[in-house]
């Protein structure tokens, strides 16, 4: 149990049968009446942000992640096969448990895997990743770096927005949360 006192960014609380992270927390402490704290939860399976208000000293449940370096081995079918580097044990998951992420899941990749009661909460790619670019229209010579973009395919099928400079082969760096290119490598 937490008290919501205790609250900060980052924590982790356990509401109607899922996980809540805080996002936003204030304290308030009104002229009249008993303080109180104003929070902004965001749901970990979901996604999902709402406003929540509790009383001072009011306690919760905190929810016990499990959070596990693992690799991801190698694909079978449309699961994919993850290794905890500790004690070799797999996991697999779906695609649709990876959602996006799947776009920038390289094999040898290490991840971060978020367990909730036994069950996947989230994967955590690193924020950054080296891709070779399979496909993308020709280079031009005179195209600058500040000249405008063109649509890249990676090796893993993501497409990416690159520089007109940027020709097949090349080593680029993404950006995993939102898909955008830091750079060549």
């Amino acid at each position: 149990m937490i008290s919501s006192n205790d609250f900060r960014s980052g924590v982790t609380i356990e509401l109607d049968g899922s996980v809540w992270r805080v996002v936003e927390f204030l304290h308030v402490k009104p002229g009249k009446g008993s303080a109180f704290v104003r929070t902004k939860l965001k749901n970990v399976q979901t996604g999902n942000v709402v406003e929540r208000t509790f009383r001072a000293g009011e306690t919760v449940p905190q929810a016990n992640i499990e959070k596990l370096a693992m690799q991801h081995t190698y694909k079978e079918g449309d699961q994919f096969v993850f290794m905890d580097m500790e004690t070799f044990e797999e996991a697999r998951l779906n695609a649709s448990e990876l959602k996006d992420k799947v776009k920038f899941l390289k094999e040898e990749m290490e991840v971060s895997i978020l367990f909730w009661n036994g069950n996947v909460l989230d994967v955590e790619l690193p924020t950054s990743v080296i891709l070779e670019i399979t496909e993308t229209d020709p280079g031009v010579k005179g195209d600058t770096a500040t000249g405008g973009t063109k649509p890249a395919i990676v090796e893993t099928g993501a497409q990416v927005m690159v520089p007109l400079f940027i020709s097949i082969g090349e080593r680029i760096k993404v950006d995993t949360r939102d898909g955008s290119y830091l750079g060549r490598e």
